[in-house]
């Protein structure tokens, strides 16, 4: 007859992925001619729950090369880009909001696509990939066996060695020498 437990654990209760494409623009000092690379660095984010939706904060640097002055110049601008992103991610079950745990991962580190001269500004568009996991404690319910299984006995093992010493030192005469110290 088998009963039924409950265990209280942590579990993924909810899971889920997004992709982003967006725009953003760097002002510069001069005009841009050209913009010579794009490099996106120092990826920051954290997650958490507001209303039960996953609001994730973060951001980056953006590292611009451009040329200026005709293209006679060159210089790299620094521009620290935060965003907020708001999603839903399902849950499979209902846990207290309390004991949950926000998870979030990048799962394509932020990229420039595209970067465009615009005025005294350029215009980058930037991807990236985040994925959100939801952390609460859940109940798992297991089978258990009330009765016990019995014991398997375990033999010794017997070897050509032992056996070899066991013959070797059994003595025939043994019987006969007691029977003659009792006559």
């Amino acid at each position: 007859m088998s009963a039924y437990k409950e265990i209280v654990t942590k579990a993924v209760v909810g899971k889920g992925k997004k992709y982003y494409r967006n725009i953003y623009t760097v002002n510069t000092e001069t005009k841009p001619n050209t913009v010579l690379g794009c490099w996106v660095i120092n990826h920051n984010f954290s997650g958490h729950e507001v209303d039960g939706k996953i609001e994730i904060d973060g951001s980056f640097d953006v590292n611009l090369w451009y040329s200026y002055d005709n293209d006679t110049k060159t210089s790299v601008i620094t521009k620290n880009i935060p965003y907020r992103e708001i999603v839903t991610v399902s849950q499979k079950e209902t846990t207290d909001s309390s004991t949950k745990d926000i998870i979030v991962r990048s799962l394509k580190q932020p990229n420039c696509v595209s970067a465009k001269e615009k005025e005294n500004s350029i215009e980058i568009e930037i991807e990236k990939e985040l994925g959100v996991e939801i952390v609460g404690d859940t109940k798992v319910k297991i089978a258990i066996e009330e009765d016990e299984e019995p014991w398997d006995e375990i033999p010794e093992e017997v070897t050509e060695e032992v056996e070899e010493e066991i013959t070797s030192s059994i003595d025939p005469n043994y019987l006969k020498e007691d029977e003659e110290e009792k006559k």
